[in-house]
């Protein structure tokens, strides 16, 4: 998409601190983070929504599940517990159209969110 602020960061027309990239996957550091793990994880394909995750196929949904066990190892998450969050359209706080989800830890949660 040519408007998209992920879009541009997976063309690397805009900075980013990558953590992980693969052929279909991007992982890069929060540049608001609300935890001191803060990572965004987009799929390179630019799909709106979960809404629209079907368009992905199985194969990259996998490796982004993969990819969150990858990271919570990798950063000691599982530990004490991190938590992974994708809002879905305006009234729910999707600030950008382009799939995206928030995978945080080292800190303490509070139930419900919001």
């Amino acid at each position: 998409m040519e408007n998209c602020l992920f879009c541009k960061i997976i063309n690397k027309e805009i900075d980013s601190s990558i953590v992980y990239e693969t052929d279909n996957v991007l992982v890069f550091k929060d540049i608001n983070p609300k935890a001191p793990v803060h990572f965004l994880m987009v799929p390179k394909k630019h799909v709106k929504s979960i809404m629209e995750i079907e368009e992905l196929g199985y194969d990259t949904i996998k490796e982004m599940m993969d990819m969150v066990v990858k990271i919570a190892k990798n950063y000691e998450l599982s530990k004490d517990g991190f938590r992974i969050v994708t809002n879905t359209g305006i009234g729910a706080g999707q600030s950008v159209e382009h799939l995206h989800f928030h995978i945080m830890g080292k800190r303490k949660f509070g139930w419900p969110p919001g």
